[in-house]
């Protein structure tokens, strides 16, 4: 069993995988909520699929680029929940798991930051998920450079970009940005590629800053 946490925009998602693979989600696109309903997401998850923590064999947090408040709020809630139980916890690469929603071709995973700049990391999708660039902060215009016609994109703060440079390209609504998916990359064949694992206990110090990227394969 897997439960999924990603709060790196102002989405906070929580996503459940059952013995059986069938996956049950709770999410909101209310900005600010992370603190107020992160927990009360997972009780209910709990409740309603009968589980508890001691049950998972695994949690995945999104680990970043991304908000510095809901990152520390997720990272917070795994130190909380899983401090001295025996469940693996893995950190994700945020924009991986964006992409991951993205049909066959060029994906664009970008996230709104600070002046002219977005996070932004370039992938082609396939059979697996192949990263294309490194995540970084580029400004604006630097992406609108990379963005050619056909390629697809999900993110926010996809607005701030070239309007003829949009008009382009396939955007994927922001509904697809969900835990769901990191469960869905954490599953796929691309899986070790995004994911580093970690502890309740020292989660806080593989915590990546709004500067830095978890773009490390993973240690099993």
């Amino acid at each position: 069993m897997i439960l999924a946490i990603e709060t790196s925009t102002n989405i906070c998602s929580i996503s459940f995988q059952d013995a059986k693979g069938a996956i049950f989600e709770k999410r909101t696109e209310r900005k600010g909520s992370h603190s107020e309903l992160l927990f009360l997401f997972i009780r209910e998850l709990m409740e309603e699929q009968n589980f508890k923590m001691e049950d998972l064999d695994t949690l995945l947090v999104s680990s970043g680029p991304g908000s510095y408040t809901g990152l520390r709020i997720a990272a917070s809630a795994v130190k909380g929940m899983l401090f001295g139980l025996k469940v693996d916890i893995y950190a994700g690469n945020t924009l991986a798991g964006f992409a991951q929603s993205a049909e066959e071709g060029t994906v664009h995973a970008v996230i709104n930051a600070r002046r002219k700049h977005l996070y932004h990391q370039q992938f082609e999708k396939g059979d697996r998920l192949t990263p294309i660039t490194k995540p970084e902060i580029l400004e604006l215009v630097e992406i609108n450079d990379l963005l050619k016609d056909g390629d697809q994109i999900i993110g926010t703060g996809i607005d701030r970009l070239d309007e003829e440079k949009r008009a382009g390209l396939t955007i994927i609504e922001e509904q697809q940005i969900s835990a769901t998916n990191l469960i869905s990359l954490f599953n796929s064949s691309s899986g070790d590629d995004f994911f580093q694992q970690t502890t309740a206990e020292e989660l806080e110090s593989n915590y990546l800053s709004s500067s830095q990227v978890n773009n490390t394969k993973v240690k099993k």
